[in-house]
């Protein structure tokens, strides 16, 4: 069974204190986990949009072979390292939301 995951991620309002390369930094992050997922079992396709009327967050939209398939990647030890790099770097966790077809 196909399905697919959509994760949001929501990029805080750069503010005079905060640091100018958080988002190319967070880009070459994003890139690094494609790049991963792109290697794994099961991983067919993905996708990186972001939000027209909140150009803060992003939505990406990945899609599996199977629920296993997403499951071993989620469970990635590798994985789950830079998400949480990425998510410190965010100060928020990306939330994630796993649909299939009916």
């Amino acid at each position: 069974m196909t399905i697919r995951v959509l994760m949001t991620r929501k990029v805080p309002k750069l503010t005079s204190g905060m640091d100018v390369t958080l988002l190319p930094t967070l880009s070459e992050m994003l890139i690094e986990l494609r790049a991963m997922a792109d290697r794994q079992p099961g991983y067919i396709s993905g996708e990186t949009l972001r939000n027209i009327d909140d150009p803060n967050e992003y939505l990406v939209i990945s899609t599996w072979k199977s629920l296993e398939a997403w499951n071993w990647w989620l469970r990635n030890n590798e994985r789950a390292e830079l998400e949480g790099r990425v998510d410190a770097l965010l100060g928020s966790s990306t939330v994630y939301k796993v649909f299939s077809y009916d």
